[in-house]
């Protein structure tokens, strides 16, 4: 367990670093530890929820995000989050749409751009913007992530809105996802018997919460972005390849 918190420490900082929250890795190296595939997503929404938290309430205080234009994103992306986690999927399927989800993940973010914000910010996505948030949703209660690291490109594709909003927007909708996610998740592991386990893993959870302290202030200045991302994205591409050929060879 030591072992396991160590690497939980060192993700969350440097996804709280990037405003991100790190479910998806926490997700892999909790089953390249070989913890029970069903209550693997439970713990890795805990820890998400831990990270952004407090940076969704900075945002909010800062007022970056608008809650009045982000309601339809989050319309759909709760109830199927919460329908996500209720889902039950086959051990090698959950490793596969994992796996995938880290690749696309670390790919986006090894190969993306300083973000320039568009002048003038050009309102596109109307009814697409709702579309992803239920994709993004249901994949976030299957496989324990908040979905945010694959929202912001889309945004930021989109000219949806400034930088700094487009961060503040993913940040909260990593925490919608992540509580509807893990209510649908409890509701499952309750009826399974396992929901008394997760306080087996508290020790991960006080790791997440002193990394993710630690990665929101160093991103106001002390680490470079740039590194940061790129290292985060080495590390996420490859945990998504272990995790592909494992979910290969039990096919």
């Amino acid at each position: 367990m030591l072992k396991i918190a160590g690497l939980f420490f060192i993700t969350a900082v440097l996804y709280a670093a990037v405003g991100f929250g790190g479910g998806s890795t926490y997700s892999a190296l909790l089953v390249l530890a070989n913890t029970d595939y069903l209550i693997l997503p439970s713990i890795a929404l805990i820890c998400n929820i831990i990270v952004v938290s407090g940076g969704t309430l900075r945002f909010h205080n800062q007022k970056l995000i608008p809650w009045r234009k982000v309601w339809p994103l989050f319309a759909l992306s709760v109830p199927m989050a919460w329908l996500g986690g209720r889902i039950y999927i086959a051990e090698n399927v959950f490793l596969l749409l994992l796996g995938a989800a880290l690749l696309i993940a670390g790919l986006s973010m090894l190969v993306q751009q300083k973000w320039v914000d568009p002048q003038p910010i050009t309102p596109s996505g109307r009814f697409f913007v709702p579309l992803i948030g239920a994709a993004l949703g249901l994949l976030s209660g299957l496989v324990g992530i908040g979905g945010g690291i694959f929202l912001a490109p889309i945004l930021h594709l989109m000219f949806w809105e400034r930088s700094k909003v487009i961060a503040g927007v993913c940040s909260a909708f990593i925490l919608v996802n992540s509580l509807a996610g893990l209510v649908g998740q409890m509701m499952k592991l309750e009826q399974a018997a396992y929901l008394s386990n997760l306080a087996d893993y508290w020790p991960l959870f006080v790791a997440v919460f002193i990394g993710g302290q630690i990665g929101s202030i160093s991103a106001s200045g002390w680490l470079n972005p740039g590194w940061v991302k790129s290292l985060t994205a080495v590390l996420i591409l490859f945990v998504a390849a272990r995790l592909l050929i494992r979910s290969v060879s039990d096919f």
